[in-house]
């Protein structure tokens, strides 16, 4: 199993003990592919939930240039809703599920076809 796969596997973890959902793992492994080298970097693999910084980066980059959605306040709900879930104490918050959850929230599956 490659490092990737092994990765994957740890999100697809994530996502059903900690947020409840069962993954679609066609679509995991598209948003995993989509954060490149990031997911293999200690600091860059996850989200910091409670800096603003780490934040704004996650709506910039991620929900208005990666997704095309327009800059909103629905934008940072969203993203409070999916730490919400994620679970506010959890330490160790993957960006590749953060960014998973946002895209099923926002409905943008499209844009990883």
């Amino acid at each position: 199993m490659s490092a990737r796969e092994e990765l994957i596997k740890k999100y697809a973890d994530d996502l059903k003990e900690k947020c409840g959902v069962t993954p679609d793992m066609d679509l995991l492994t598209k948003v995993t592919i989509g954060c490149g080298p990031s997911i293999y970097n200690q600091d860059a693999s996850t989200v910091a939930g409670s800096q603003k910084s780490e934040l704004e980066t996650v709506k910039n980059n991620f929900l208005i240039k990666k997704l095309g959605l327009a800059d909103s306040p629905a934008l940072d709900e969203a993203i409070d809703s999916v730490l919400e879930k994620y679970g506010k104490s959890n330490k160790n918050k993957y960006r590749v599920v953060v960014y998973y959850l946002l895209t099923l929230h926002f409905k943008k599956e499209s844009v990883y076809k």
